[in-house]
């Protein structure tokens, strides 16, 4: 059988094949210990199981709108004008199957063959295979303390330039992007035409910075910018597949008519579920950062113990970047073998570095409970020894 150069020019996910791996182990009836998933461990708030349990008993069952239903997306209208100082209007959201779904879709909307985008490293594992999906040329730009550096972004871009992939908070390192910095990058981007797609899927999730959305500077830059978001993160729905696109009708048409031939409208009941997400009372969000932010102090506390790894503090997300580096001198390969081993020896799933366009770390996510974060640090501290 011959596979289509496409399929097999696309890397797997590692942090997928991490936490299968892990799962698979966990079933084997082994203690494993998971610093790896990209999701909360908080269960879905009640308020929006109803909402869904309510659909499906008034039959809302059917096909919706490819784009999603009116409400859903006027209730998404009302907190981009709330949270974000955005404005717009339905016919400029398209909402999707999950966060993930609405980048696809604008990548494939907006690069054609040979274009130029630029993803700042480390980034989120999927930007690259999307634009090699869609044809386009991945440009890396090497980051100042996990930031873009506006003179080097200015450097970097060519007459093949045609988007800029900007993830704040960030994933893996939760950086936070603040609004001078946005600023300039802004202004770097209307001065070269170049679009941006703001990923924006962690945004509630901060403990010593503020939120800026780039788009909320002027009317240039928002034209030019995709915003993208979800509930996934924010009220723990990764499994029920909502995300969303704000932009331009031109691009949301065009994104929409992709959606269309691919899988058509996002489950209805995850529509309802997600409209109750939206406008419910949003007291939760706050107690679920409370948590997050205990966990990180104290994982970074713990990681700080350890000899001869780094940890950066994250200011955003639920993911501890740490540069193991230092234990490659050890007979540690590389980021990848670190893991691998950790896992197989120390029954501790982290991801590689190397998935994310940097060998020397790995990431340690936090979104698990406090007594399985002290258990991870004191296998992770063995380990780091014994190597």
């Amino acid at each position: 059988m011959k596979i289509s150069s496409r399929a097999q020019n696309i890397a797997p996910s590692a942090t997928l094949s991490i936490t299968a791996k892990a799962k698979e182990m966990k079933k084997q009836g082994i203690d494993v210990v998971s610093f790896a998933a990209g999701e909360p461990d908080f269960d879905t708030p009640l308020l929006i199981k109803e909402a869904a349990k309510k659909a499906i008993d008034e039959g809302f069952t059917k096909y919706t709108p490819t784009s999603g239903i009116l409400e859903l997306k006027e209730a998404i209208c009302r907190k981009l004008f709330e949270d974000n100082h955005l404005e717009y209007t339905p016919k400029e959201i398209l909402v999707s199957n999950g966060a993930k779904q609405a980048l696809f879709n604008i990548i494939m909307t907006l690069v054609d063959k040979d274009d130029e985008v630029i993803i700042p490293v480390p980034y989120w594992v999927s930007y690259v295979e999307m634009v090699k999906l869609a044809l386009g040329k991945p440009v890396f730009l090497k980051t100042t303390d996990f930031m873009i550096d506006p003179d080097l972004l200015e450097k970097t871009i060519t007459k093949k330039t045609k988007l800029l992939i900007l993830n704040s908070p960030n994933n893996p390192t939760g950086a936070v992007y603040d609004e001078k910095l946005l600023q300039k990058i802004a202004k770097i981007c209307i001065k070269h035409n170049i679009f941006v797609i703001s990923d924006e899927i962690y945004e509630k999730l901060i403990y010593d910075k503020k939120h800026v959305s780039i788009a909320s500077f002027n009317q240039k830059i928002k034209k030019l910018t995709v915003v993208i978001n979800g509930v996934s993160k924010t009220y723990a729905m990764t499994g029920w597949r909502i995300g969303y696109a704000a932009g331009s009708k031109e691009v949301i048409k065009a994104a929409t008519k992709i959606q269309d031939h691919s899988t058509s409208n996002p489950s209805s009941i995850s529509q309802k579920a997600a409209l109750a997400a939206l406008t419910m009372d949003q007291s939760h969000i706050k107690k679920m950062i409370e948590e997050y932010k205990k966990r990180r102090d104290f994982m970074i506390r713990g990681l700080s113990l350890i000899e001869n790894i780094y940890p950066f503090y994250p200011s955003g997300a639920f993911y501890i970047f740490v540069n193991v580096e230092k234990l490659y001198q050890k007979g540690i390969k590389n980021s990848v073998d670190f893991c691998q081993k950790l896992l197989e020896e120390a029954h501790v799933a982290a991801i590689p570095g190397e998935a994310f366009g940097d060998d020397r770390f790995i990431r340690l996510s936090f979104a698990t409970d406090t007594q399985s974060i002290k258990k991870g640090l004191e296998r992770l501290k063995n380990f780091c020894e014994g190597i």
